[in-house]
């Protein structure tokens, strides 16, 4: 291990700077000639601004694409349309309930859209049906 520490002031500085130029924390370390985990550690604990995840920006479309609602798409549109495009259609949310209702081959498939009991990703009725034990069976 090195007799000399790794964060001076100077180096420090010199973070902020690069931090502030927008720089990467990769390039940041090759900069200061430390690893990138060092250079995060560091950035999380001077509790320097966060920034918007380089990986994030690339999947971020110019404009994004606005998606109605399956109820507010007509039955004939709905209908008319191709089965891959018909099932992009689809309102789904994490808060409401997963619980599929028709066939996913279908242009009428759709999700039930509940609200979901805690922790569980269907409604109150479905968590009844989807949850069952060997007790209404009678054996042991």
């Amino acid at each position: 291990m090195a007799d000399t520490p790794v964060w001076t002031e100077e180096r420090l500085n010199k973070l902020r700077k690069l931090w502030e130029k927008g720089l990467s924390i990769s390039q940041i370390g090759e900069e200061l000639d430390v690893s990138r985990n060092a250079i995060a550690g560091k950035v999380y604990r001077l509790g320097l601004p966060k920034r918007q995840s380089p990986i994030s920006n690339k999947s971020v479309s110019k404009s994004p694409v606005k998606v109605a609602p399956v109820a507010e798409l007509q039955d004939t549109e709905m209908d008319n349309m191709p089965l891959k495009l018909a099932l992009r259609k689809i309102s789904w949310s994490r808060s409401k309930c997963s619980w599929p209702i028709g066939d996913p081959k279908s242009t009428a498939f759709k999700f039930c859209g509940e609200e979901v009991v805690v922790g569980k990703p269907y409604c109150n009725d479905h968590c009844f049906e989807a949850y069952t034990t060997n007790r209404d069976s009678g054996g042991s």
